[in-house]
């Protein structure tokens, strides 16, 4: 593609969702709740592992972490997208846009990281019971914790600079909520052939070697738990890892769709990253609590502990 000669964009057009003109309250309530329970779900998951010493182990550490991403995930795309849906202005500054990018890739891929370290948890757990505590100790929680940020961070910025080091002179019209690879990169007037490349490819290898890591682990937990004699050992060490696993599912069910699909699909640019971005993080506190005791143990003496604090 020849470089055209044109004045640089400074700011975009978000174009929302397609066809879904005249549903905008309808939308921005839709969104909001979902954003509120995702932040409520969230900070109750957080504040039950913060006030119970039996929740202070490897599992709960991680879960944590992920709680704090399921926060900042949605607030990348959500308040702006909430402001155009009431009537606000649609556009988004190059710099905005840019950010939103590098963020939204950032805490993506530091969840496909915590995913698969929380697999390796499980794994220690269940195939290595006497040694978990050897294996997991704080400082390799921390090591491994500090690894999915720096290894987020770099693939992140990668991905923003190839993509913003490109000129753009127009169009503007960004062809969904938020600013992501698939909808920025076609404004480009430049060859965007390498940027496309490594994107897919860099998405690509981070998504499958973390789904064959996942993979690998359950498969070993699998065949640990299929030699457990008891039934009820067996569904305790199942339901343990349960809700981990339905977490990935519904991770990697977008992720699949919207990067690794042979060929784009305005619509299901637009649609799918509703769940990932929207649905998913408010989905997170219910899996993690529902079939978790002791999560809900101490969420309900933090609670109670609070109201007789107010009380007093």
């Amino acid at each position: 593609m020849k470089m055209r000669n044109h004045t640089p964009v400074t700011e975009f057009l978000l174009m929302g969702i397609p066809h879904t003109q005249g549903l905008e309250h309808a939308l921005f309530v839709f969104f909001l709740t979902f954003y509120l329970l995702t932040l409520v779900g969230n900070l109750l998951i957080l504040l039950a592992i913060l006030t119970s010493s039996n929740l202070h182990t490897p599992m709960y550490f991680f879960l944590g972490n992920l709680s704090v991403f399921d926060i900042f995930f949605p607030s990348v795309s959500s308040p702006k997208m909430m402001l155009y849906l009431l009537g606000q202005s649609r556009t988004i500054s190059y710099q905005g846009c840019a950010c939103q990018l590098f963020f939204y890739h950032f805490l993506g891929c530091t969840e496909c990281f915590l995913y698969t370290v929380m697999a390796y948890d499980r794994f220690a757990a269940i195939c290595h019971p006497l040694r978990y505590t050897v294996i997991m100790s704080p400082k390799v929680c921390a090591i491994l914790t500090l690894s999915t940020w720096v290894g987020s961070s770099v693939h992140a910025s990668v991905l923003a600079f190839l993509v913003f080091k490109l000129p753009y002179c127009g169009p503007t019209e960004v062809g969904n909520f938020f600013c992501d690879i698939p909808v920025v990169l076609p404004l480009a007037c430049a060859d965007t052939s390498l940027a496309h490349r490594v994107s897919v490819t860099n998405v690509g290898v981070v998504a499958l070697l973390c789904f064959l890591l996942v993979l690998a682990s359950y498969t070993r937990i699998v065949i640990s738990i299929l030699r457990i004699s008891s039934s009820e050992g067996r569904h305790r060490a199942f339901s343990t890892c349960s809700a981990h696993l339905t977490s990935v599912l519904l991770f990697y069910g977008p992720v699949i769709l919207i990067y690794l699909r042979p060929a784009s699909s305005p619509w299901l640019d637009s649609v799918v990253p509703l769940f990932n971005n929207i649905v998913n993080p408010s989905l997170n506190p219910l899996i993690y609590s529902l079939r978790n005791k002791d999560v809900k143990l101490a969420l309900r003496k933090a609670l109670i502990q609070g109201v007789h604090t107010c009380v007093a």
